[in-house]
């Protein structure tokens, strides 16, 4: 089932495999991808991912994965004396 994730996805394209059929193109409700001037898809506004998962599937060439975006993660020193005085914890 797709999650509705806006912004917490992390959109790729293969563009060797993608041959330019632009079926993820015309139908992503975000607006997330567009062909570039070689005719291979690319991603342009990834923030509007909603991860509805309509590109992965339908894709003819497999050349479209969407993962979770990668934690942020803080300093260690920084998280540890944070941790030590109490502050940030919520």
């Amino acid at each position: 089932m797709a999650r509705k994730d806006k912004g917490n996805n992390k959109v790729t394209v293969y563009p060797d495999w993608c041959k330019g059929c632009g079926i993820c193109v015309e139908f992503c409700p975000g607006k997330v991808l567009s062909l570039s001037m070689q005719g291979k898809a690319e991603v342009e506004h990834e923030e509007n991912c909603i991860r509805c998962g309509f590109c992965e599937l339908h894709c003819p060439d497999f050349a479209i994965v969407v993962t979770d975006k990668e934690p942020v993660q803080e300093d260690e020193p920084k998280a540890a004396a944070k941790k030590a005085t109490g502050k940030g914890a919520e």
